[in-house]
């Protein structure tokens, strides 16, 4: 559960990154923005895999770059149902998916080297 939660504030700080660096991303509030990270980890473990599911075929003849669709379209879904949260366009929304798995990727490291060092500790 700790994982999940420091993982949904590594996807709040890519909407964090992305909302200074990009036009079409606008978040209001800190709020806003902690809800989104947390409701885009429930969809990455909900959604995200029936929709790889159901455009595998796309997926494999586009040599996989259309998962950059599918993480597009599971940002476009958490500006759906969070208000705060805006996104102009599918381009946007394909650039802060990119933003977010960047800054993921980076917290993720930061995350399980803590774990595995706690580990040893104890």
């Amino acid at each position: 559960m700790i994982r999940f939660l420091l993982r949904a504030l590594a996807a709040a700080a890519g909407f964090w990154v992305a909302s200074p660096l990009l036009r079409g991303v606008q978040v209001a509030n800190t709020e806003s923005l902690l809800a989104a990270g947390l409701l885009l980890g429930v969809i990455n473990a909900l959604v995200r895999p029936i929709l790889i599911l159901l455009t595998l075929p796309l997926t494999i003849l586009t040599l996989g770059l259309f998962l950059l669709v599918v993480n597009g379209v599971t940002v476009w879904l958490v500006t759906v149902f969070i208000r705060g949260v805006h996104l102009h366009g599918p381009l946007d929304a394909i650039l802060t998916a990119l933003i977010i798995s960047v800054v993921s990727w980076i917290a993720g490291g930061f995350i399980d080297s803590g774990i595995r060092d706690h580990r040893r500790t104890a």
